[in-house]
This record gives C-alpha cells, sequence and structure tokens, in this order.
C-alpha cells in the first residue's frame, strides 16, 4: 500500500500540472484573440458583438470548430467573405491553442423544437 500512495500522488501532479498547462494555453489564446478580434466579435463566454455581423465565438458552428482543416486555416491566414474582417495568420502553436479555446466556451445546443 506504501508503495501505490507515491504514485497515485505522481499523477495527481502531472494531471494537475497537464490541466494547467491547458488553461494557460486557453488563457494566451483568450488574449490573443481580445487583441486581434474584439472590436467586432464577443470573444469571451458573454456579451454581444460590437458589430451585428460578427458572431460570438461562443456560438461558432461545430462544423467548423471541428473540421480537420480550420486548424491549418488559422495558419494559412484565415479570412471571411465579409470585406471589413481582416485576415487572421496564427503559427501552429498559437491555433492550437485558439481551437483549444473557441472549443471550451461554446455555448452548449439547444435540443430543436418540433
Amino acid at each position: 500500500m506504501n508503495r501505490i500512495a507515491p504514485a497515485l500522488l505522481a499523477v495527481g501532479v502531472l494531471w494537475s500540472t497537464a490541466s494547467q498547462a491547458l488553461d494557460r494555453e486557453q488563457r494566451r489564446a483568450e488574449a490573443m484573440l481580445q487583441r486581434m478580434c474584439a472590436e467586432c466579435h464577443t470573444v469571451g463566454r458573454t456579451g454581444k458583438s460590437r458589430n451585428e455581423l460578427a458572431p460570438p465565438f461562443r456560438n461558432l458552428s461545430e462544423n467548423k470548430l471541428y473540421d480537420p482543416d480550420f486548424m491549418q486555416r488559422l495558419q494559412d491566414g484565415y479570412s471571411s467573405i465579409h470585406r471589413s474582417m481582416p485576415t487572421a495568420r496564427f503559427g501552429r502553436d498559437d491555433a492550437e491553442a485558439v481551437v483549444s479555446y473557441l472549443k471550451a466556451i461554446q455555448e452548449p445546443r439547444k435540443p430543436k423544437q418540433h
């Protein structure tokens, strides 16, 4: 039993460190998106976008977030059909952090009413 306790403690520390790293990456991504996008979009979990044509990031479509090409598009330079939206380009680590953050803040989908 004495050998198991240190192993469990080590697993707990590693798990905690991994969780903190993810949280830190998500906070970094949120700050990046605030600098780049908040002029038009709501970046966080609450609030209304300043530009009514700019969707809040918490309401992005699952098709976009879970599209395997989305992260690559962020790296290549993501742009929109809206002329006022500048092209956003991210390095690989930043793109991964942004996708992780965006997935974390999505509002739960409401069941469709029939």
